[in-house]
């Protein structure tokens, strides 16, 4: 599995139970790779948890602006202490208003958020963003000024959330991945000239619907990239405040059925 793509596991350290069994897959051999929310209130311990897990899968940053609470005061992005939904986040970006001094605020939370992971983590082998946040204008070239500042010259991985026309619509939910791929127009180049390493090729994208996980996750590896990553969210779902609660729970029962590396 390993040699075809690499799978990464997002949102580790948003709840205990995703953190169990997102490790459980890596000390399978199961994952390549997972990312974690370093704004959640348990980042610290889970960080201790996984340090001897990273020999064997990449641990990265996944920089979260659109679940739970920031690091630092936000008072024109997120008033009341917690961060919005991406639907008030994408309009706000696609509207040019993540400028001046609410721009500042995503500058200093990204910063908070990079100072978070190096404090219990180390440099993160690779950063992505929570709902693909890190592709949109007006934190993206935050994101990437940022990494340059704090890691200069080294080739940390960087997600780009696209593919290739084809390849989306062979695979399930093209909508979702169509909309995502406009998103992260010109992504890739930009971090590229970051010198940051970028995959060449995505997919993972599901309707988190009736359709069992069991009958997407073949279709993800439809038409995959020369250096293609899958994203997945399994995990113990055993927290009713989390959505994809019992959806986490069959995408790990199904990974682990996986052959592994």
């Amino acid at each position: 599995m390993a040699e075809r793509y690499r799978l990464c596991a997002d949102d580790y350290a948003q709840n205990a139970g995703i953190s169990r069994g997102i490790r459980m897959l890596a000390a399978e051999g199961r994952l390549q790779a997972t990312s974690a929310m370093t704004n959640a209130p348990g980042w610290p311990e889970e960080a201790r948890a996984f340090a001897s897990l990273r020999p064997r899968c990449a641990l990265g940053l996944h920089l979260t602006l659109t679940h739970g609470a920031p690091l630092g005061p936000m008072p024109l992005f997120a008033p009341k202490g917690v961060f919005p939904p991406l639907g008030r986040v994408m309009a706000l970006s696609l509207g040019g208003r993540l400028r001046g001094a609410m721009g500042d605020e995503i500058a200093a939370e990204i910063a908070r958020q990079i100072a978070a992971f190096v404090a219990h983590a180390g440099m993160p082998d690779h950063v992505d963003g929570h709902q693909h946040v890190h592709a949109l204008p007006g934190i993206r070239g935050r994101l990437l000024a940022a990494l340059a500042r704090q890691f200069p010259g080294q080739a940390i991985g960087f997600r780009d959330p696209s593919d290739r026309l084809a390849a989306i619509l062979a695979r399930p939910e093209p909508g979702k991945a169509l909309v995502v791929a406009g998103l992260a127009l010109g992504l890739a180049k930009a971090a590229r000239a970051r010198g940051l390493r970028v995959n060449r090729g995505f997919s993972g994208f599901s309707g988190f619907g009736p359709r069992p996980y069991a009958a997407e996750f073949p279709g993800f590896l439809r038409r995959l990239g020369p250096e293609p990553l899958v994203m997945c969210h399994p995990g113990e779902g055993d927290d009713p405040s989390d959505p994809l609660g019992p959806r986490r729970g069959e995408e790990l029962a199904y990974l682990r059925g996986l052959p592994h590396g």
